[in-house]
């Protein structure tokens, strides 16, 4: 299981208090992913929250008017978390995420997760509002990234 000292390390966490990580801890799950393998594909029904302990994973989009997928980022710093569809509606992966290399992960199920947070609407916030401002960031990176596609 996860130390609740490693999941403070992550910006979505940092803060909470101890009980609310302890929880939170004990419905995570670690993973281990190849690279190449595929953690999520855009489009698909999202129902959980990743974070990376180590590696790098790259989220791609489809573009109708190209072949290719075009990477839109990478998330490739510890402690970093993706695939926040898992807890923002209509719960569909915005993105496709792929192993760029040997990554472990965390993964955390969003339906226990969403229910802690209300049980506990002040973290609930907090966590929200730190969601936003992941979202932003992939948006500005996203669109960037589009535009040298053009």
């Amino acid at each position: 299981m996860i130390s609740t000292q490693t999941l403070s390390q992550f910006n979505l966490f940092n803060g909470l208090p101890e009980p609310l990580l302890k929880e939170i801890a004990a419905i995570s799950t670690e993973v281990k992913a190849k690279q190449g393998e595929i953690v999520f594909r855009e489009g698909e029904k999202a129902d959980k929250l990743h974070f990376l302990l180590n590696g790098s994973v790259a989220l791609r989009v489809k573009l109708t008017s190209r072949p290719e997928s075009v990477t839109v980022s990478f998330v490739s710093m510890p402690y970093q978390s993706f695939g926040w569809s898992g807890i923002v509606a209509p719960f569909h992966y915005t993105s496709s995420a792929e192993c760029d290399e040997d990554s472990t992960l965390l993964i955390i199920p969003s339906e226990p997760f969403m229910k802690l947070l209300e049980a506990h609407p002040e973290a609930g916030f907090q966590v929200m509002k730190r969601v936003t401002e992941i979202i932003a960031d992939r948006l500005r990176n996203s669109r960037q990234a589009l535009l040298k596609t053009l």
